[in-house]
């Protein structure tokens, strides 16, 4: 009497829809695995996640042919802003005048006019292409020699200060400063105290530290 072959035991490979190429395989290997399917709009685990206290990057510093050293671009508008409140402090000038005239003195009203013309202008100015210009001329270099700073609006002012007599390098930042992400370096030496001004957080602090690291190997050189 024959006996039927025996049933093998689970599915066969036609049953379970398998590739025939992926037999014998680890499902992971075929593509099957749990690791190979991510939920809609979930992040790859290879893709690394930056942290929530992760600074970022320090921006891009421009330079000039020279290789000197810009502002940050937010300088613009941060002195926009303080110019412009700095320029109320003038309107002070033809305001009292002209109240002056409207007590009924003798003093002819032409003038308040005149100034107020002036002021205007000078305001308009603080707050569209002076600081573009100012920002434009202002540009710094430091090594471990000196600190080369160039600025002027019409007339261009350069300063070269030796490192050797750097005593003291500090960062400063005001509201308006505070408000945009920038902060000055300030550099005092023997008899006088230098400013760079708008440059962003992450740059001022370590161009702060550079100057403090170039003076103190100067004085150790002594």
């Amino acid at each position: 009497m024959n006996e039927e072959p025996e049933k093998k035991k689970g599915m066969s490979a036609g049953d379970r829809n398998e590739d025939p190429n992926t037999e014998g395989k680890p499902l992971e290997a075929a593509g099957e695995g749990p690791e190979s399917r991510e939920a809609p709009g979930q992040k790859s685990q290879q893709e690394p996640e930056r942290k929530p206290d992760e600074k970022a990057e320090p921006e891009t510093e421009l330079r000039d042919e020279q290789g000197h050293r810009y502002l940050s671009p937010e300088a613009i508008n941060a002195w926009r802003i303080s110019g412009a409140i700095g320029s109320l402090v003038y309107w002070l000038v033809p305001l009292g005048y002209g109240a002056l005239t409207i007590g009924g003195n003798t003093w002819p009203e032409w003038p308040a006019y005149v100034l107020g013309v002036l002021f205007l202008t000078y305001t308009i100015l603080e707050g569209t292409v002076i600081p573009w210009v100012r920002w434009k001329r202002w540009r710094y270099h430091v090594d471990h020699n000196e600190i080369d700073l160039r600025r002027g609006l019409f007339v261009v002012t350069r300063t070269l200060i030796p490192i050797k007599r750097v005593q003291h390098v500090d960062t400063r930042q005001g509201p308006v400063y505070r408000q945009f992400g920038l902060a000055s370096v300030t550099v005092t030496t023997a008899g006088d105290m230098h400013e760079i001004p708008a440059l962003s957080e992450p740059v001022a602090d370590e161009l702060r530290k550079t100057i403090s690291e170039y003076a103190r190997i100067a004085r150790e050189d002594l």
